[in-house]
């Protein structure tokens, strides 16, 4: 992991109890002796996340309707300090804070996950855009309960990521994605099934870290979404210094590298990012130089 993520060392569940009581229950003895939970068990995972995001975050109040996508918070976590060291390679190695740094978050959710994380960590303000109504409402429920100034607006169009979201006057120094990565429900289904097998557990109909069908799979998968996601941005290429997504599967990235490559791109970077045995990324293009990015973040406060 990032080694600025708190969850490096992995649960305190001594410290997560004490603070949310509730998790107590899920708590089980691993062969070896040492505590864990079921995380096969969605409610465990939900109230882990609970758990989490009031001992570390300041989160008091946190939760999601059945069936949506409950991210596990450590991996969440890793793309922000990553995003935070992007911004630090263009300003002398000084992560910029503060609510001056604006961040989108493409696809945000009902769960909210990347800005309530990243505005305890950074102060950054954030926005957050959804195609799901009920996300959208939920996100901005979970937003007012902890007091915390975080825009959520609706997107009307599900073929567009930017258009609709960002108006004449924005500007934001990062955007983010975490982009469905299947292609369609049976590819879904078969990695839902992959996962109840490395944990062990016989497939159940409701999976451990939910998910609602936009939120797992669009038509083309992640190299599809993520290449409109491209095209889009040379629409807003003076409003956002680093556009950004994960990419899931390594094997996306060299169609993306040479979609890029075709564009007025300044700048592609890909950024390795590792829990434990899983090895993720996130690709990152600006249409700004070097020299350009660090005076516009020179002048924030």
């Amino acid at each position: 992991m990032h080694p600025r993520n708190r969850h490096l060392n992995g649960y305190d569940f001594t410290l997560l109890c004490k603070d949310t009581p509730a998790l107590s229950q899920f708590i089980t003895q691993s062969p070896t002796g040492s505590e864990t939970l079921d995380f096969s068990d969605a409610m465990a995972v939900k109230t882990l996340n609970q758990a989490l995001l009031k001992s570390h975050y300041k989160i008091d109040f946190w939760d999601l309707p059945d069936n949506y996508l409950c991210p596990p918070v450590p991996g969440r976590v890793d793309y922000i300090h990553h995003l935070a060291d992007l911004l630090a390679s263009d300003n002398q190695g000084r992560i910029p804070t503060g609510k001056q740094v604006k961040v989108l978050d493409i696809g945000t959710g009902a769960n909210l996950i990347y800005p309530l994380i990243g505005q305890h960590e950074y102060g950054w303000h954030f926005t957050g855009s959804d195609i799901d109504t009920l996300s959208v409402k939920i996100a901005k429920q979970i937003a007012q309960f902890n007091r915390l100034k975080i825009s959520v607006k609706q997107q009307d169009n599900s073929n567009k990521m930017f258009t609709g979201v960002i108006t004449d006057k924005d500007v934001f120094h990062l955007t983010l994605c975490n982009p469905p990565f299947h292609a369609n429900e049976q590819q879904a289904q078969t990695g839902s099934q992959r996962k109840w097998k490395n944990l062990n557990k016989t497939p159940k109909k409701e999976l451990n870290f939910g998910g609602r069908e936009n939120e797992l799979w669009c038509e083309g998968g992640e190299r599809e979404f993520i290449s409109k996601m491209i095209t889009e941005s040379q629409e807003f290429s003076e409003q956002c210094i680093w556009f950004t997504s994960l990419v899931s599967k390594s094997e996306t990235l060299p169609q993306l590298k040479k979609q890029l490559a075709s564009l007025d791109v300044k700048d592609v970077k890909t950024i390795k990012m590792a829990q434990g045995q899983k090895i993720s990324r996130f690709i990152a293009w600006s249409y700004f130089d070097q020299a350009d990015r660090e005076a516009i973040l020179n002048q924030l406060v």
